[in-house]
């Protein structure tokens, strides 16, 4: 049915029943705002679909939130790990831009510490490194300081392999074990054994604020699962001998 056919017969059928004039003139009146209203809300459909499909207009839209992932661009210390000269560390005392440093441990084991000079941190760890700048600048400086300390560096730690392996020399410890590896770890990146080697007959010295020690090593029973294992640490020199005919 056509828009024009359907007035008619709304006309014609309310004519009949009122036969009244001014009823048609509020019919039509009341025919013309309904069809108004719908060709309206049928042109605002489209706009309003379309705002609903577009992401971030609407209002109930969720806010945007932002993460960062903090980095210091340090080493990864192992748990407990301990100082020793020539590593770099940071130490950051919060709330406090003065008192910041960034350095090597010299080769006596000391930092150069603002306001506090030369202070001797080998030997200790991070924790205790912190604990004892607090310490010293609660001392005399701030009042309730919090000091933070953290690896940037290690120091180039090395160890020694001489005789029977396939290429003796000095050797950097690795990245992820800058305090020790096992002996057998060491022959191997040093070319493993020769032929003639003895890896029953293999001697560690080791250089340690009491002198030199001197260690006898049968790594033979290693490699034959027998248990067992020997930690080289840095600087350490490993002689591994000839076998005798």
């Amino acid at each position: 049915m056509t828009i024009s056919s359907a007035s008619m017969t709304i006309r014609s059928a309310f004519e009949r029943r009122s036969g009244s004039k001014e009823g048609l003139s509020h019919l039509r009146t009341g025919i013309r705002g309904r069809w108004l209203a719908t060709a309206l809300a049928l042109l605002l459909l489209p706009e309003f679909l379309l705002a609903q499909s577009m992401p971030g207009t609407g209002a109930s839209q969720p806010a945007a939130v932002s993460s960062a992932s903090a980095t210091t661009g340090g080493a990864s210390a192992p748990a407990g790990y301990i100082l020793s000269p020539n590593d770099q560390v940071a130490v950051e005392v919060f709330g406090e831009d003065d008192p910041r440093a960034n350095g090597r441990l010299n080769p006596e084991g000391n930092l150069s510490v603002p306001l506090l000079g030369s202070v001797h941190l080998a030997g200790l760890s991070l924790t205790q490194a912190a604990s004892k700048l607090t310490e010293l600048y609660g001392r005399d400086y701030l009042v309730h300081p919090r000091v933070n300390v953290s690896l940037l560096s290690y120091a180039k730690r090395r160890f020694s392999i001489l005789g029977q392996v396939g290429h003796p020399g000095s050797f950097e410890m690795p990245e992820g074990s800058p305090e020790g590896i096992d002996l057998l770890e060491a022959i191997a990146l040093a070319g493993g054994y020769t032929r003639i080697a003895a890896p029953e007959r293999i001697t560690v010295r080791r250089h340690n604020a009491n002198g030199d020690q001197v260690f006898k090593v049968n790594a033979k029973r290693f490699t034959k699962g027998t248990g067992g294992s020997f930690r080289v640490e840095p600087g350490d020199t490993i002689t591994v001998g000839e076998s005798i005919f």
